[in-house]
């Protein structure tokens, strides 16, 4: 199965089209529905390839968005994940690059990526509608030798694609130079937002030529990217098809009620993928790389062919859990955040959230993997007591309640008990001296004898504060009058007792007022203090 951005919400040459939401522009009429490539400006070269490729009619942000490109108007489209936002800047840039010529070191167009997978797929709908033209495009990306990075650049790039921190690795050497740029794309920027490219996006964009056009694209609109937007946009057009993180009403979800505890939590997802109707394939979310890593060894172990994808693999390993995933080869994949933007696998039936994300929009992204053109999808959510406040943020966002599968997290109330438990019985000592119960699935023989420890370290204090207050009844001798040192032998002095003890004694002493007992050396004078001085010499 073929993977483009003109997949989402278009139509195959003699197919119907799918029914996707579409809020209503009140800028233009209904024939806006009936548009057709041929009716946007496009070039001869590139409604073909389009054609070849069996589309026929753009979706609304390609409709709305590709006249005003191709106008050279600055454009800022906001529309939720995969509505096409990819082919609404890639095919008008291919008619606009049919005049000219590129020169070695100065592309002359700019797309900026948060991820190495989104700079891929860009490229890739370069190579499939660029079919007609002969244009140099090339990728920068990590995971991959500077050397033929370089070499691209030295032949002269038509389409430079990058990640901000590559780009600016190849500026810095001096093998790059920005200032023949004469369109800018900058995509999924409340990505870039997230994953703290910002400062190296407002470092580039001051780097290309003040008169470029700039392409802003964005599925959110937090208030640190309409700012963005109005430093970097000149008197732009506004597209919007949709309301800003608003999830396709195609996809059913649902909250499942599961405990903390990891061991549960997996086990709650290995019983929901075994009862899932019409599971193809499915992507599961968590919010930690090493928790990817834990959970597709956990679910290999049980028999599930899965793969991994998140941030520290290699890029050689990460291409290949996605080829593998978008073949059907390995049917589920556990990844991050990572894969949440962008990344166009239509065909992806089921979306779990291992955990709940810590930010709202990260959810609208992560279920938006399914559901797509017009697909039915299904996203399941796992959530504990925990999570009460970023699922309420969540249902703030898309405007929506969440329903919930088998019970709400009313239905934790004992289970609740039994994972605050387990942390309240390691800290509190038990009457009872039996041993407290294990909050793991895997048999251990430690308990039992920190139950045993813990019954001799009682028995050990019970022992000790008898024996302190029967020291403490013993009736007070009497102190013995000292004598007198001899000068020339220094009586045998007793052994000094530790510091912090001895301190510890003082505070805690009470003198009655008939308490004649000494205080400090008493009567008594060390011979050192007794010994004559020599009387000191004048200096005259």
């Amino acid at each position: 199965m073929r993977d483009d951005g003109l997949r989402d919400g278009t139509a195959r040459t003699g197919g119907t089209r799918p029914a996707l939401d579409r809020p209503a522009d009140p800028t233009r009429d209904g024939s806006l529905h009936q548009m057709s490539f041929a009716d946007l400006g496009l070039s001869d070269k590139v409604l073909q390839a389009v054609t070849a490729a069996g589309y026929t009619e753009p979706t609304p942000i390609q409709a709305q968005a590709i006249p005003h490109v191709l106008a050279r108007r600055d454009v800022l489209g906001i529309a939720q994940t995969g509505t096409g936002k990819t082919a609404a800047f890639t095919l008008p840039m291919l008619t606009m690059l049919e005049s000219g010529r590129a020169r070695a070191r100065m592309p002359r167009t700019l797309i900026l990526e948060p991820t190495r997978e989104l700079a891929a797929q860009v490229e890739e709908n370069f190579e499939r509608y660029g079919t007609n033209h002969k244009l140099n495009v090339a990728l920068i990306i990590g995971g991959v030798s500077f050397a033929d990075q370089d070499a691209k650049l030295t032949r002269g790039t038509d389409v430079l694609i990058a990640t901000p921190g590559r780009l600016l690795d190849h500026f810095e050497r001096g093998k790059l130079l920005l200032t023949g740029v004469e369109l800018l794309v900058i995509d999924e920027a409340d990505r870039m937002l997230d994953m703290g490219f910002i400062p190296d996006i407002e470092r580039i964009v001051k780097m290309v030529p003040f008169t470029r056009q700039t392409l802003f694209f964005s599925a959110t609109m937090p208030p640190e990217i309409e700012r963005l937007a109005d430093m970097f946009l000149s008197n732009p057009q506004r597209v919007e098809v949709s309301r800003p993180a608003s999830a396709a009403t195609t996809i059913e979800q649902r909250l499942v009620a599961t405990g903390s505890e990891g061991h549960e939590k997996r086990k709650v997802l290995r019983q929901l993928i075994r009862a899932a109707d019409e599971l193809q394939n499915g992507i599961i979310f968590c919010n930690r790389k090493r928790d990817v890593a834990l959970l597709q060894k956990s679910l290999a172990s049980h028999g599930f062919n899965v793969a991994a994808l998140h941030g520290d693999m290699d890029q050689r390993a990460r291409t290949a859990a996605l080829d593998g995933f978008r073949s059907g080869e390995v049917p589920l994949l556990v990844a991050s955040d990572v894969a949440a933007r962008g990344l166009d696998i239509p065909a992806v039936s089921h979306v779990f959230n291992f955990d709940v994300p810590h930010h709202p929009e990260d959810y609208v992204h992560r279920i938006g993997r399914t559901g797509r053109a017009g697909r039915a999808g299904n996203a399941f959510t796992l959530a504990n007591r925990s999570d009460e406040r970023s699922l309420s943020a969540i249902e703030a966002l898309i405007g929506q309640p969440i329903a919930w599968l088998d019970g709400d997290l009313a239905s934790l109330s004992e289970p609740a008990e039994d994972e605050a438990g387990p942390r309240r019985r390691r800290g509190t000592r038990r009457s009872t001296g039996k041993p407290a119960e294990k909050d793991s699935d895997k048999p251990s023989e430690r308990e039992g004898a920190k139950a045993e420890g813990g019954r001799a370290e009682g028995r050990g204090r019970t022992r000790r504060a008898a024996g302190e207050r029967a020291r403490s009844e013993e009736p007070r001798r009497e102190a013995e009058p000292r004598r007198e040192a001899e000068p020339v032998s220094p009586p045998a002095r007793e052994p000094r007792r530790a510091p912090e003890r001895a301190r510890g004694e003082a505070r805690g002493r009470h003198r009655d007022e008939d308490d004649d007992t000494p205080v400090g050396l008493g009567s008594h004078v060390p011979a050192f203090l007794l010994k004559p001085t020599a009387p000191r010499r004048s200096k005259d």
